[in-house]
């Protein structure tokens, strides 16, 4: 298992597959070499990667793949549009005792962690927003109570967030708006950060707490992530702010939004990676906690998540 002191030189890297010659991906020597037409063009230490990100076209070898294993390092892989399609993972599923717990979390101990969860993540929300109002978690008695407090709470926040940026409602996976396409990459790579996270201590992120079990949903790290999203929710106010959004660069077919060029998606997929790297060590913390009260609740108090 990464130590937290490790895990500080640890990085997110990207390999653009885009509007370039095709891609090899090989090991050499412990590192991760990047090769076009045949020629080394760029290279980093398997000791410093977390994650990869592989858009578009490339080719990867099977040495990397159980290189990558090794290190713990999980590789993902984008299409143009950064929508997330494959991906191989590093997991520690030796670890049994872990899995144990998971497995046996009574109905009322997934409550009481789920509200944990959304209450930190409400408190979160409120803070972005600077609001002072009460919120009502600890009286919930099942998970659809909390859900209906969680909803009711998060379409007031998005409402007042994004009041200056034409918002009309959040509409997960539709690309309906511009607002809407962000979230759903900036909360996309976020996810993929959480979860190739859990999986270096061994959780089985399918199992999940607050969201229960659905096919091929990866419920835990939707879990975990949760108090996390007013990162990205914040970096597309600043953005905003800081003439970063342009609506030129994007164009609008068939009821959603894309990137008219691939400069554009890059430019974007920055701003969202810089938004996460430059909280990695308070996830990784985060996470490491929340692995310590899943080991022993009696010793360890559950974590909270600060986004300032």
């Amino acid at each position: 298992m990464i130590q937290p002191n490790d895990f500080k030189e640890k990085k997110i890297v990207v390999i653009d597959g885009l509007n370039q010659s095709i891609n090899d991906i090989k090991i050499g020597n412990n590192n991760i070499r990047l090769y076009r037409e045949g020629k080394c063009v760029d290279q980093i230490t398997c000791c410093s990667v977390i994650c990869l990100f592989i858009i578009g076209e490339a080719t990867v070898t099977t040495k990397l793949i159980n290189t990558c294993q090794q290190y713990g390092i999980s590789i993902f892989f984008l299409n143009q549009s950064l929508k997330y399609y494959g991906e191989i993972n590093s997991k520690a599923e030796g670890n049994y005792l872990l899995r144990q717990k998971q497995y046996h979390l009574t109905d009322d101990k997934c409550l009481e962690i789920s509200k944990k969860i959304i209450k930190n993540k409400i408190i979160n929300q409120l803070q972005t927003i600077q609001s002072k109002k009460d919120i009502n978690v600890d009286s919930c008695q099942n998970l659809n109570e909390l859900l209906g407090v969680e909803g009711s709470s998060a379409n007031n926040y998005f409402q007042i967030l994004f009041k200056d940026i034409g918002w009309y409602r959040r509409s997960p996976q539709t690309r309906e708006d511009i607002p809407n396409f962000l979230l759903d990459i900036g909360y996309s790579f976020l996810f993929n950060y959480v979860d190739s996270i859990l999986r270096i201590f061994g959780f089985d992120t399918y199992k999940g707490i607050y969201h229960q079990l659905f096919f091929q949903r990866k419920s835990l790290s939707c879990d975990l992530m949760e108090p996390m999203r007013v990162l990205i929710d914040k970096q597309i106010v600043k953005s905003y702010h800081l003439k970063q959004i342009n609506e030129k660069d994007f164009g609008f077919k068939n009821g959603s939004f894309f990137f008219k060029k691939y400069e554009y998606s890059k430019k974007y997929r920055n701003i969202f990676l810089k938004a996460i790297s430059d909280k990695k060590d308070d996830i990784y913390q985060y996470i490491y906690g929340f692995y310590r009260y899943m080991m022993n609740s009696q010793k360890y108090n559950f974590p909270n998540f600060k986004p300032c």
